[in-house]
Parts: structure tokens; C-alpha cells; sequence
């Protein structure tokens, strides 16, 4: 694999120079963190022609969250379903798009993908902390079209710390309820023309859930980074290099089993005995080489990177032969189902080794590479008379997994799960690997006040796919995808403070390897037209959307309780189906008697219908009428923040609401007509600065203790995070 990859390297370099070498003018102020933190600073008006958002280093301390949902709780359009209540495999979506691992969403970490196998198997297993992440920026609508493969729904981009120019470090620990521990530390320092940065978080929890019978229900996880950078200096150009490497792994007792709703009324908080060995371990690195070179109007970063995943969930699967685990708890006292219940609780025996009622325990084995090779280019330059701000860029990547699936069968004894001494059952030992090629060319012309941005993407795709499961042929597939995807926007400036803003574009999901040609892949025309008001004390954004979706495509997941024991990540084609809705943001900053009072809003309205008729066995669908909802999304989402912030201290609030929401779309399937309840969560942060001497800081999350119903998926319901307490002190040097 390092074969195929470190010549390619060369080739970036050689395309970097022969690009720039006729550009190169005077040497301007080096822009390369402009690269990592893609919107830039908040400072002034924004005139993105899309739906843009950033979250900066200031706000992510403000409520200290290691949670991504939590953070996105700011931000429009986003639509989530928890899980686990932590946030550490999150399930985010965009406008509508389905939130089930995050896979249809483009994930980046200073700017490159860093899904496990972006392509060829999307799920975020993975997911880096956020402890140490200075800025989170969100793209909708024509603003994500440089950032695919995903531009149906937008992208999300993580910063991490950029190396500083002098000597800097922080420490900061926190303990907390549930035996919440937090250790997050840097240092970094330049001679002269070098810098370097290292940083480790290590972040744990004793977990909230109690198990019948005992065992563990916490996480642990770390994360060390470390940066080296050397800064060129020149006549005409300025240059970097930059090489970045992070190990990230990850121990958690978390489980895909939850609980009937009458056992959820009784104690939200609870887990059967079945679930007691539940454990996900992994093991993630991640290699990255930038070269950034600037002259004057233009800049230019070649990025060549390498990530690894490793992990093994072992978890409840099922029953040998007994009922769906989610039909079994949507009604555990219809017939047999009483008897498979009372054995997932731990009060009832498994009657005999190998018999209908063993429990199936899995192993679920992946490993994932990703790996390429980047070039970006920006080039402001009059030409015909205008003002033109070209983005071009070209991207070879190349990722795959490997599935390598074992159950275990154990039997449920005086209330605790013990091997039943029979052999483990292989039931997936696949592989899925693509090649993919994609650029993107993009031109902004200012016509006075009135900038048009004109642009396209190309993905091409090779895929490969080899069942090597004995027994079953060996399957092969290997197919191929391009595709090209316009998009067309403009902004227009009606004065320093307020413009306004439309766009449409192409939207694209690829199948994944194994998929028969068949499934299409997901496709859909996106429209969007909106404002942007930006004061000195005031922001203000407003969108409306529309998606329209010719073909909206699902996979079959554990995550999603579907039944695809030996047919992982199989896909359906749901056909035609529309989204539409409305997002607002407002920041106010207030000033009285030597304080200051920020106030903010964020207010999301999404529909949704399918327009044709159609029967499917994919569960989150069912028997499917014109004019059903789209599974998980809520119709209104609300939060709101307000706080004072003094010369040392400060004290802020953030309240959130979401709406119902279905756990299914059609009929026929085990969780058809049922819903999630609305929620409403509030935290309280507040803090209090001693100068040199550092800063004391404390929060409380779910400050109500209000718990609900969040999902019935993957099996049974599960709630969010109860009330949490947590006491910090960080000190920076």
C-alpha cells in the first residue's frame, strides 16, 4: 500500500511547482492556517454564496463539550440521533439526510477526509475528540461542493491547533459525576524557521447506565498529536512544511441493546444482563505531509496522508433462533417473546447449548485504511476586464475495509453470560476497496457588488469487492462510477453589514463497493436562497432550502436494527423524495454597567415526503406512502443561549429543544407508527479568571435532569445523558 501511495507524492510536488512557478510575484504574509481553518476568522461579513458556519476556539470552551452533538446544537439544519448519550459514535445528518453514523456527510480534519474508509465503507466508527479542536465548520447548499464525495447533504471540517509562533502551553483537568475524568494538555514552542506542537487529551466516564447482575458502562479514550513545521521564507514565496501525526484509541462498554419502553418508564438508566461483555475497542493513527507555498494572489497545498483504524465491537447480536431483538422488545410479552425476555434480563436460563435461546455474541472485526494524495489551489487574478477568485483542485484517494465477522455462543446462566464451549461462527469475511479520482473547478466574478460563483466536481470511481467467506463462491464485483456535478451561486452585496444569497447544485452519494449495479446512487438537485446581516454587535442568517431527491438510498446496519446478519451494508433505493425547510441564526451582544450579555438563537424548520408508493424490507422504511416523513427528523429544533460575562468571570446558559420524530417511515416494520417524545435539555457554564494564575471553570449538563426516549434503534430504547456535573481548571502559558 505505501507503494502505491509515496510516488504519487512526488507527483504533488511536481504539479504544485509547475503550477506555481509562472505565478509566482512578490512574497506576501503566509496564509497557510487559512487552509486548515477553512472559513477563516468571524470578523466581518461572510460572502459565501451557501450555508456557512463556524464554531470558534472561544465558543467551544464556553460549555467545554466533548460531545460533537452538543456543539452542533448551534448550528442549523442538523438533524442527530443520539445513542449512546457521549457523542463517541455520533449519527449526524444535513437538511435531512439520514444521520446513521454520519455517513452521508463529508468528515474532515483540517481539511482531509478522516471517515475510516470514506468511500468504500462510510460509517464513522470513528470519530476524533474534540477536546482538542479549535473550530468546527459546517457547509450546506452550494458552499459543500468542493469538499465531496458527499454533497447531498454538506460537509463538516474539524481544526486542530495550528503550530503557534512562540512558546506556548496549557493544561487543563476536570473531574466530574459518574467518574467523569478529563487531562488535556500542549506545548509548542519555534527556532527560528521551525515549530513544533504536542498535544494529548485523555478523556473517561464510569458511564450512567447500571447493568443487571454488575459490570462496567464507562469509556476511555486518548489522543496524543504531534506537528512539526518548517517555514520557508523568499522573494516571491513563501513556503511550508508541515507533517502531522496522531494515535487515538478507544476502550468503551457500549452496546446496541436497549430497552422496552415499560423497563425505560421504570429506569431509563438501565441495561440487561445480555449486554454485560458488550465492549468496542480500536485503534486509530494518522499520518499527514503538507506542502503550502504562497505568492501574491494566489496559494497553493498539497497533502499527503495516511489514516488506520483497527477495532473489534463484541456485542449482543441476537438470539440463535429466537425474534428479532427489536421486534422482541417493542413487545416482549407477545408469546415466545416473553421467554426470550426473561432470558435477555438475566432471570431466566438459556434452556440448552446450541439451543434456540444461546446467545449470538459478535465480534464485528474491521479494518480500514484511507490514504492519498491532495493538491488545492487559490488564484485571485483580473481577467476580461473582472475580478476572478479560482478554486481548482485534484485528489487521488484510495481506502478500503476488511470485514472479518465472528459470533460467539453464550448461555444466559444464574444471571450472567458464560461460554457455551462451542465453536465461533464465521458469518462476513469480505473486502471493499476503491480508487478514486475527483477535482473540482470553481470561479468567482465580482460584478461590483454582485459576486457569481460558477463551478463543478468529477468523482471517478474503481471499486472492488470480494466476498472470501468459504462456501459462497468467492463472489467478485467490480464495477466503476463518474460523475460530473455543477453548481451555480451568487451573493450580492446590498451594503457592509447585510447581502444576500442563492445557489443550486447537484447533490451525490456513491454506492459502496459491493452494492449491484443496480442500486443507483443517491442523487438529488439542491436549491437554497438566503441572508447574511453582519454589525459589529449582531449576526444574523436565514435560509431556505429545498432538496430534491431523485433517488434517496439507504444501507443496512446493526446501527440501524436492521436484520443483515450476512448481508452487511447491503443498500435500497427509496426513490423520489423531497425536503424543504427553513434555518435561522442570530448572535446579539449586549453592554451594560461594565457587562456583557450575549444572546443567541438558532431555530430549524425541516419537511420531508416521499413521492412514490413502494414496499421495502429496509426497517427504518416499511411499506412506504406518497406523502410519508423521512424516519428521524424533526419538524423544529430551537436552541437558545444567553449570558453575562464580567472583567474576570462569566455565566451562560444554553437551552435546546427538539421536537417528535419517527422511528419509521411506512408500515409493516417492527417500529412503524411509533415516535420519539420532544425534549427540551438545559446546561449552565460559568467561570471565573485569576490571571496568570489560571481559570476555574464548571458546568452542568441536562441541569433538569429531563430524560427521554431519544431512539428505539439500533435495538430498544435508549435515552440521553442524565445531569452531569463537572469542576475544571486550565492555565495557559
Amino acid at each position: 500500500m505505501a507503494r502505491t501511495l509515496f510516488p504519487l507524492s512526488r507527483v504533488g510536488l511536481l504539479v504544485s511547482a509547475a503550477l506555481i512557478a509562472p505565478l509566482a510575484a512578490a512574497a506576501p504574509d503566509n496564509g497557510y492556517v487559512e487552509t486548515i481553518q477553512i472559513l477563516g476568522q468571524k470578523d466581518s461579513l461572510r460572502t459565501e454564496a451557501g450555508s456557512t458556519t463556524i464554531i470558534d476556539e472561544q465558543q467551544l470552551q464556553k460549555f467545554a463539550f466533548d460531545d460533537i452533538e452538543r456543539i452542533l446544537a448551534t448550528v442549523p439544519g442538523v438533524n442527530i440521533r443520539s445513542e449512546d448519550g457521549y457523542g463517541l459514535r455520533p449519527n449526524i445528518g444535513f437538511r435531512g439526510v439520514t444521520p446513521e453514523r454520519s455517513k452521508k456527510i463529508t468528515l474532515m480534519e483540517d481539511g482531509v477526509l478522516i471517515a475510516p474508509a470514506p468511500y468504500s465503507a462510510s460509517a464513522a466508527y470513528y470519530f476524533p475528540l474534540m477536546s482538542k479542536m479549535t473550530a468546527v465548520e459546517v457547509f450546506k447548499g452550494p458552499a459543500a461542493i468542493k469538499y465531496g464525495p458527499y454533497t447531498v447533504a454538506g460537509a463538516l471540517n474539524l481544526v486542530t491547533r495550528a503550530v503557534p509562533d512562540s512558546t506556548a502551553a496549557m493544561m487543563d483537568v476536570a473531574l466530574g459525576s459518574d467518574g467523569y475524568l478529563k487531562a488535556h494538555g500542549y506545548y509548542g514552542d519555534r527556532l527560528g524557521d521551525v515549530g513544533v506542537l504536542l498535544e494529548g487529551v485523555h478523556v473517561e466516564s464510569d458511564g450512567y447506565k447500571t447493568i443487571d447482575g454488575g459490570g462496567d458502562s464507562g469509556f476511555d479514550k486518548n489522543e496524543l498529536m504531534a506537528k512539526l513545521r518548517y517555514d520557508i521564507g523568499g522573494d516571491k514565496v513563501n513556503q511550508t512544511i508541515e507533517f502531522k501525526a496522531v494515535y487515538a484509541d478507544e476502550s468503551s462498554d457500549e452496546t446496541y441493546l436497549g430497552l422496552t419502553d415499560s423497563d425505560f418508564d421504570a429506569n431509563p438508566n438501565r441495561r440487561y444482563a445480555a449486554s454485560s461483555l458488550d465492549q468496542m475497542n480500536w485503534d486509530h493513527t494518522q499520518f499527514q505531509l503538507t506542502h503550502f507555498i504562497a505568492g501574491n494572489g494566489f496559494d497553493m497545498s498539497t497533502k499527503l496522508y495516511r489514516n488506520d483504524l483497527s477495532r473489534a465491537w463484541r456485542k449482543i447480536n441476537g438470539f440463535a433462533g429466537g425474534p428479532d431483538l427489536s421486534a422482541l422488545l417493542q413487545n416482549p410479552n407477545s408469546g415466545i417473546n416473553e421467554q426470550f425476555y426473561q432470558v435477555l434480563i438475566g432471570a431466566a436460563d438459556s434452556s440448552s447449548p446450541l439451543g434456540i435461546d444461546t446467545l449470538a455474541i459478535g465480534t464485528n472485526d474491521r479494518d480500514y485504511y484511507a490514504q492519498g494524495i491532495a493538491s488545492d489551489l487559490r488564484w485571485a487574478l483580473p481577467l476580461w476586464g473582472m475580478e476572478h477568485n479560482v478554486h481548482a483542485g485534484i485528489r487521488f484517494h484510495q481506502d478500503q475495509i476488511e470485514r472479518n465477522q465472528y459470533e460467539d455462543p453464550y448461555l444466559m446462566q444464574s444471571g450472567q453470560l458464560v461460554s457455551d464451549n462451542n465453536p465461533r461462527q464465521l458469518n462476513t469475511l469480505n473486502r471493499e476497496k476503491t480508487d478514486a479520482w475527483s477535482l473540482y473547478l470553481q470561479d468567482t466574478v465580482a460584478f461590483g457588488q454582485l459576486e457569481v460563483t460558477a463551478g463543478v466536481r468529477g468523482e471517478f470511481l474503481e471499486m472492488e469487492y470480494q466476498n472470501r467467506l468459504a462456501g459462497q463462491g468467492g463472489d467478485y464485483l467490480d464495477k466503476s462510477t463518474d460523475v460530473w456535478l455543477p453548481g451555480i451561486s451568487a451573493f450580492y452585496r446590498v451594503n457592509d453589514d447585510f447581502g444576500v444569497f442563492a445557489g443550486i447544485h447537484e447533490g451525490f452519494v456513491p454506492t459502496s463497493p459491493q452494492q449491484d449495479p443496480r442500486i443507483s446512487s443517491e442523487s438529488s438537485v439542491n436549491y437554497e436562497l438566503g441572508g447574511r446581516y453582519h454589525s459589529q454587535d449582531s449576526k444574523l442568517e436565514m435560509v431556505l432550502f429545498f432538496n430534491d431527491f431523485d433517488n434517496l438510498k439507504e444501507s443496512c446496519t446493526f446501527s440501524a436494527a436492521a436484520s443483515c446478519s450476512n448481508n452487511v451494508d447491503a443498500e435500497f433505493n427509496g426513490g423520489a423524495v423531497e425536503v424543504f425547510g427553513l434555518e435561522f441564526s442570530g448572535e446579539q451582544l449586549l453592554r451594560a454597567g461594565g457587562l456583557e450579555f450575549p444572546l443567541s438563537l438558532v431555530y430549524s424548520y425541516t419537511d420531508s415526503e416521499f413521492q412514490t408508493s413502494f414496499e421495502s424490507d429496509f426497517t427504518m422504511w416499511g411499506n412506504v406512502e406518497a406523502g410519508d416523513e423521512l424516519p428521524y427528523l424533526p419538524a423544529h429544533q430551537l436552541t437558545v443561549g444567553a449570558g453575562v460575562t464580567g472583567n474576570k468571570w462569566s455565566l451562560d446558559l444554553q437551552g435546546r429543544y427538539v421536537s417528535e420524530m419517527k422511528e419509521a417511515s411506512g408500515s409493516g416494520v417492527t417500529l412503524s407508527g411509533v415516535e420519539t417524545e420532544s425534549l427540551f435539555t438545559l446546561d449552565v457554564a460559568a467561570s471565573w479568571d485569576f490571571d496568570s494564575y489560571g481559570k476555574i471553570y464548571g458546568k452542568v449538563d441536562n441541569l433538569l435532569d429531563e430524560q427521554q426516549i431519544v431512539s428505539r434503534r439500533p435495538f430498544g430504547a435508549r435515552p440521553n445523558r442524565p445531569q452531569q456535573l463537572v469542576l475544571g481548571y486550565r492555565v495557559v502559558y
